[in-house]
């Protein structure tokens, strides 16, 4: 039977009810999605190679026949944990291997049975004239001949899957070869022809059968660097329909009529100028005109402003704010946190309060009388600054005249939640910021539809944080430098990752805190702050620190963000190795605010290894967020980088923004000029229908098109 694009996977041979559940939850429910997943690298399994010439340490694909009484032993059983042991030759020597959790190989790997092995090659550590595989690939063959043309698994370029669920890369090879195998090889092409025509790119149909099975003259090299002509025009069509989805959702948005703000009065550059605190930087000039310019335009500003901690990006938005109050319309602040939303409040309160603007906060933890007040007060227009959490979305929130909408570390909210916010205003200007710095190629993923402004400067003034690493045996060392500095005046932060004891053998917060108070710094005052406090306990302990009269605060990651104490600079970070490198440069962004010099001091091993050794080495190595996030993206990768998918992740299959990023200035190059022309795009559009239904959900064109 000829298998289609729109067969459902659950009756593909070799599926069956279970597997099928875990496509469709995948979001694999058709063949023809099931074809859009693609392989993550390939393996040369053309040449078998004799055991007398394999090299140890390499990897190496054998053809070889269990020996007599090397099958089916199995030692240190311990049900699911045995470890099975085997032995095989080829005519030429012979090759041990050992599998972990192998006892199900006891009823098949008999002696003078041949098999298929692919893995890397050592010397036994406990039997130096023995080589080893452990855990190798294998496969179940005939004679050599069959092995070599009509196996999956050897005798040609592997392609190698991303398991999903409990469906092995090997499974997949196997349930895709066989749908290519009885296919019909109708697959529409949804990229414009002048486009593939343009870069010379290969048909869909070609592109995707190359992919999954490429021919054995293929350059390995090419494929594993995914540059192969199939590989490229599938990176770019990932791209080029999520940049089109974004293209047309800020076609849509400049046709949607907005506020159009008066900026150049006098009285509203004075106003401007009033508020500041401090002479800008020129960065922070010329981000203000960037926003100045959106807010005059009769369509509203879409802007996302990209700073490191410390930048000054909220003086910048206050500024805005000031222009859109001074032209009678409010303006809503939505942070991540109470801790935050409370910070931006106190901030608001402090630089307009010379202007007289009406300044509120609406959180979850204020009395139900002092949240009505808030609430009336923003619903008359009396309160033009409003600032708050999520509650600002929960509570029947009513403002009456609306004109911007302000989101902060906007990661950390979905997509969704910043839309309900917009929806309490008629077409209000849009500003969202982050203080996670983000490369630009996932920026232009991540935010296509917004403008992106950068504030790359720090403020003046502002002394580099001095940042090393430390062994826990050198803490008492630490401590004295603490009580040094707390003497000359200062604060201090120590931060740990938990806040009671757990299994995970990490130092608490809470038993941290006691032992400290009464040990090590009984003569000081030490404060305790996590997330488990109620939010009027978490107010007064910032607010006992911000004034001094706490001077040690042992806290956990809830001070990560919006914690401002200028006065504090120096933060010890204990299990520095089990933190995020994004998340540890946050929790350093809280000292250093002020004009001495600040240190942190990150308590970990010396001897770890791996993506832990790097992000510390990173810290030590700079301060600056951008050369930071770069680094962060490269050991996470893009769809790990903020820690929550929610925000608009494409979820790409083959695409990578760091890796691919001159093929996304390509591709959204293209996109953009083709939702210039509005009936062409409605034509691409309408062509990913035929591929499948879950594409246009995919790259969120349904909402667009």
């Amino acid at each position: 039977m000829s298998i289609s694009l729109t067969n459902p996977v659950k009756y593909l041979r070799g599926v069956g009810p279970h597997r099928a559940a875990i496509l469709e939850e995948r979001g694999l429910p058709t063949v023809g999605d099931l074809l859009g997943y693609l392989p993550f690298r390939y393996e040369d399994r053309i040449r078998f190679t004799p055991i007398a010439e394999i090299i140890p340490g390499q990897v190496h694909t054998i053809l070889a026949e269990v020996t007599a009484g090397g099958g089916g032993t199995v030692r240190f059983a311990r049900g699911r944990a045995a470890i099975f042991h085997a032995s095989f030759r080829d005519g030429s020597g012979t090759l041990h291997a050992r599998f972990f959790h192998g006892a199900y190989l006891e009823a098949t790997m008999k002696e003078g049975r041949r098999f298929v092995l692919h893995g890397k090659v050592d010397v036994d550590p406990y039997r130096p004239a023995r080589l080893e595989m452990v855990n190798p690939q294998i496969e179940s063959v005939g004679a050599a001949e069959t092995a070599a043309t009509d196996s999956t698994e050897v005798g040609r370029i592997v392609p190698i899957y991303e398991a999903l669920g409990g469906i092995s890369s090997r499974m997949l090879r196997r349930i895709i070869y066989t749908v290519l195998n009885n296919f019909d090889c109708n697959i529409p092409d949804a990229l414009p022809p002048e486009i593939l025509e343009r870069y010379r790119f290969p048909s869909r149909r070609d592109a995707l059968l190359y992919a999954h099975f490429p021919p054995k003259n293929e350059s390995i090299e090419l494929l594993n660097s995914f540059r192969s002509p199939a590989q490229t025009r599938l990176i770019f069509e990932e791209f080029f329909y999520y940049q089109l989805a974004l293209a047309l959702r800020r076609s849509r948005d400049h046709v949607q009529k907005g506020i159009a703000m008066r900026v150049r009065e006098e009285k509203i550059r004075e106003a401007v100028k009033r508020i500041l605190p401090f002479k800008p930087t020129s960065a922070q000039k010329r981000v203000l005109v960037e926003i100045a310019a959106d807010l005059e335009r009769p369509y509203p500003m879409h802007r996302l402003l990209e700073g490191d901690v410390g930048s000054g990006k909220t003086i910048v938005a206050f500024e805005a704010a000031t222009i859109v109050i001074e032209n009678g319309y409010q303006v809503v602040l939505m942070a991540p946190t109470e801790i935050l939303a409370a910070q931006h409040y106190l901030s608001a309160r402090r630089i307009f309060k010379n202007a007289g603007y009406g300044v509120e906060l609406i959180v979850s933890g204020r009395t139900k009388s002092a949240k009505d007040s808030a609430l009336a007060r923003a619903e008359s227009g009396e309160a033009q600054i409003i600032v708050g959490t999520h509650a600002l979305i929960e509570n029947p929130v009513i403002f009456k005249k609306l004109g911007m909408v302000i989101v902060d570390e906007q990661h950390r909210f979905g997509v969704l939640q910043r839309k309900r916010l917009i929806e309490k205003g008629a077409s209000p200007h849009v500003l969202v910021m982050t203080a996670t710095p983000i490369p630009r190629t996932l920026a232009l993923t991540l935010y296509g539809d917004l403008d992106l402004s950068v504030i790359d400067e720090m403020p003046p003034g502002r002394t580099p944080i001095e940042t090393r690493w430390s062994e826990e045996t050198q803490l008492p060392g630490v401590w004295e430098f603490l009580r040094r500095e707390i003497a000359r005046g200062r604060q201090a932060y120590i931060v740990y990752p938990v806040i009671e004891e757990s299994k995970q053998e990490l130092k608490a917060a809470t038993a941290e805190f006691e032992r400290l108070a009464k040990n090590v710094f009984p003569k000081l005052r030490v404060g305790l702050l996590h997330g488990r406090l109620k939010n009027d306990e978490k107010d007064a302990v910032m607010e006992q620190f911000r004034r001094n009269e706490i001077q040690v605060l042992v806290a956990t990651t809830v001070i990560e963000v919006g914690v401002d104490v200028p006065n504090a600079t120096v933060m010890v970070i204990e299990h520095a190795d089990r933190f995020g490198l994004a998340q540890l440069h946050q929790l350093r962004g809280r000292i250093g605010r002020g004009t001495e010099k600040s240190q942190c001091i990150l308590i970990a091993p010396k001897k770890i290894t791996g993506d832990a050794q790097a992000r510390l080495e990173t810290m030590v190595a700079t301060s600056n967020g951008f050369e930071i996030a770069e680094r962060d993206l490269k050991l996470r990768g893009p769809g790990e980088f903020f820690g929550t998918r929610q925000h608009g992740d494409a979820a790409f299959s083959v695409a990578q923004p760091l890796r691919d990023h001159e093929l996304l200035d390509l591709a959204r190059r293209e996109a953009f000029a083709l939702a210039e022309n509005p009936a062409k795009a409605a034509e691409v559009v309408a062509r990913l229908e035929s591929l499948s239904a879950a594409w246009q959900k995919r790259y969120h064109l349904a909402s667009v098109g």
